[in-house]
């Protein structure tokens, strides 16, 4: 049987990484179809490779020896609108997305701007960013079925989505690989203006959905968290880390114990979250501090930076650093937002 795919071998993989580190792939398959990715699996399962799906880059550490197995790159393009339905093939760039929601006054993404990475990527973190989450638009996805070895669409429930999760990265981890989101995107409604950086930038204001991009952009420039090659910052993976729900029992003896007014949002009636970056800042760390090769962007310190030649051992152990100090400190433990590959 005749195949479509191109498979490469000992590609390294730096390149295809927001923070520019990490080893070779064994083998190596862009998928522009979706013939291309089952045609993919067809071929690891058949040779017993281990298979990573790889998007825009944007979320993962890969380790310095690479990834002994199949790198399956989902490339998938295209987007369709039926009404308020807006669907996006997976391999389709996250923030050239939103903007075009933002020129079409389509509401539901605009905070989401400047979050580097694939459409295909944001459901299985339920990528969100100051005040909204992708699973507040997304009406189904697209998915290939591992198991079942055929095409399904997910409803937004079948997603069981909470804060940075889905059934993709928990209870059915490698089992769904995402070739397309639909988002249901209505027209000519205000934008989503809850988050204090957003409040304060604006104050009594009335924003479009396109001024409502911008701001996010120049508030997320000033953070360097947008990639930018001449930013020495953007090599990064973004927020390393996942700001701590805790209960607000916890919280408020938290708050006794310090003799402060820590830093939180509300999540729900029991539940809060802590700001990682107040954590970390509290524990030691600071912008700009460097250990090796590696660092804490010297404007945000929630994201750990390549300096120039660091590498993805450096990396975890700046990150299990954080992590002991912020443990030490106030016994909470900060988890990672990258996914780890190779390790």
């Amino acid at each position: 049987m005749t195949t479509s795919i191109s498979v490469q071998k000992n590609i390294p993989l730096a390149a295809y990484t927001t923070l520019k580190i990490g080893g070779e792939a064994r083998f190596f398959v862009r998928a522009e179809t979706e013939r291309q990715v089952i045609e993919a699996f067809n071929f690891a399962d058949e040779n017993e490779f281990e298979i990573f799906i790889l998007g825009g880059g944007s979320n993962v550490l890969i380790s310095d020896q690479g990834f002994d197995g199949l790198v399956l790159q989902i490339a998938l393009k295209g987007i369709e609108t039926d009404n308020n339905l807006v669907t996006a093939r997976a391999g389709e760039d996250w923030d050239a997305f939103c903007a075009l929601c933002a020129r079409e006054s389509r509401a539901g993404v605009e905070c989401l701007s400047g979050i580097p990475g694939f459409v295909g990527g944001t459901p299985v973190q339920n990528v969100g960013a100051y005040g909204q989450e992708v699973s507040e638009s997304i009406a189904k996805v697209r998915v290939f079925d591992r198991k079942l070895k055929e095409t399904l669409e997910l409803s937004n429930a079948d997603c069981k989505f909470a804060y940075r999760t889905s059934i993709f990265n928990t209870t059915e981890r490698n089992r769904f690989i995402v070739l397309a989101v639909t988002f249901d995107l209505q027209k000519n409604v205000e934008p989503k203006i809850v988050y204090k950086d957003l409040l304060q930038y604006f104050g009594n204001e009335k924003p479009t959905l396109k001024q409502t991009r911008e701001a996010v952009l120049e508030i997320r420039r000033a953070k360097s968290m947008v990639i930018d090659e001449l930013d020495a910052n953007s090599k990064s993976a973004g927020s390393f880390f996942k700001n701590p729900v805790v209960s607000r029992e916890q919280y408020n003896l938290l708050s006794e114990k310090f003799a402060a007014q820590i830093p939180h949002f509300p999540v729900d009636e029991k539940t809060v979250k802590i700001p990682a970056a107040w954590l970390i800042e509290q524990s030691g760390f600071y912008k700009g501090f460097q250990k090796g090769n590696v660092g804490i962007s010297s404007r945000h310190t929630l994201a750990i930076v390549n300096l120039g030649n660091g590498t993805a051992n450096e990396v975890l152990e700046l990150k299990d650093e954080i992590q002991k100090k912020v443990r030490e400190r106030f016994d909470l433990l900060l988890a990672p937002e990258p996914i780890f590959v190779g390790f």
